[in-house]
């Protein structure tokens, strides 16, 4: 396994993209939170307001996924739970990227529950998903982060690796066929940047120039296999030489280093110069489920990178630099609790769904029955 140091971005692009005016002079560009107005020093044109935002997010998706666990550890949670520890500032700082006014869609990996939470996702319907209950987004038919809405902007995720790249191709291409000015992200691992569905999707993108930026998460592991274990590149970027297209690599712990970057794929994208490859250099702290020990992963390896955790370094480099306060994010932190105390209690008040429901959308007519679908015995 590569050392933490060594798999550090570099700051060069692989190919580098058009220059770019700047934040402020974007279309594009998010729009400022209330109240917020660019400071001197802060990256890309952001407000106070905007990196409390950064904040807020990433401190939501890692207590959500806190929450998760104890829920998982009670036997509340069905099926596996994914964690995102260490990863909260790829999905979030991607995602804050697009803009939702726009139109613009992303799809998740298991590990993006920070993205959904950026597009609009409510807590609540991530626990409902977990728990499997009657009233979430799937009604209890999919589980965790498989689920979709259009409206809020993201598409359920389809499981199998690189799928999700022709899909968001596809995507795309209608946004262009129709003239839309709106743009597509998609992410993936390092794992299946190896497989056939992300060559030709990603092939189709480079050669239609589709409004698409894929983001590719080398978080070192793919399950328990290694990076130089599976391919031959040193470096993800690398791959986007062969498509033709520009690539950017990035320190995917750094919140606003992955903003920019995805900026400016996202500003690319829209112009019409087509799709980006981003790869996102981060670390999975946790097993690929809750069940998985990670007993392959050296002991020291995971202490090198907890002291990389992304959301202690933005919370030291904002208060350090002045542009938020040490009370500010204890407020954001306040919140944060209240709503997911609030959206725990709802959610494990709610029902499982009704084993008749079990034939809804499956047929046109679904069959009605008052009594089980198994023998009952009669006991003494």
């Amino acid at each position: 396994m590569t050392a933490p140091d060594e798999r550090r971005p570099a700051t060069e692009r692989a190919v580098a993209p058009p220059p770019r005016s700047g934040p402020a002079s974007s279309a594009t560009a998010r729009p400022t939170a209330a109240g917020s107005k660019a400071v001197a020093g802060i990256p890309a044109g952001l407000g106070p307001a905007q990196l409390l935002e950064l904040y807020t997010f990433m401190r939501l998706t890692r207590s959500l996924e806190e929450r998760l666990t104890n829920l998982y550890r009670q036997g509340k949670v069905i099926g596996g739970l994914f964690r995102s520890l260490g990863q909260e500032a790829d999905s979030v700082g991607s995602a804050y990227a697009l803009d939702r006014a726009a139109g613009d869609m992303l799809s998740p990996l298991i590990r993006n529950l920070g993205s959904l939470l950026v597009m609009g996702a409510r807590p609540v319907d991530v626990l409902r998903q977990y728990m499997a209950k009657a009233t979430s987004p799937t009604r209890g038919r999919e589980l965790n982060v498989h689920f979709g809405d259009l409206e809020r902007g993201f598409i359920g995720q389809i499981s199998h690796l690189g799928d999700m790249v022709p899909v968001m191709a596809g995507i795309t291409l209608t946004f262009r066929m129709r003239g839309e000015r709106r743009v597509g992200l998609v992410y993936v691992g390092d794992g299946a940047m190896s497989t056939g569905a992300f060559h030709e999707g990603m092939n189709l993108a480079a050669v239609r120039r589709l409004p698409l930026v894929v983001i590719a998460e080398n978080n070192g592991w793919s399950y328990s296999t290694t990076l130089e274990r599976q391919t031959a590149v040193p470096q993800l970027v690398l791959k986007a030489k062969a498509y033709g297209v520009p690539g950017e690599r990035a320190d995917g712990n750094d919140v606003l280093a992955v903003y920019e970057t995805t900026r400016r794929a996202v500003d690319r994208a829209r112009a019409g110069e087509g799709v980006t490859l981003i790869e996102l250099v981060t670390y999975r702290r946790k097993g690929h489920a809750e069940h998985d020990d990670q007993h392959y992963v050296p002991k020291e390896e995971l202490a090198r990178w907890e002291r990389q955790d992304p959301i202690a370094r933005f919370t030291q480099r904002v208060t350090g630099s002045g542009w938020l306060t040490s009370g500010a994010l204890a407020e954001a932190d306040a919140r944060v609790a209240s709503e997911l105390d609030a959206a725990v209690g709802e959610a494990e008040r709610e029902p499982l769904p009704e084993p008749a429901s079990a034939l809804d959308g499956v047929y046109v007519h679904p069959a009605r029955q008052e009594t089980p679908r198994h023998r009952e015995t009669a006991h003494a």
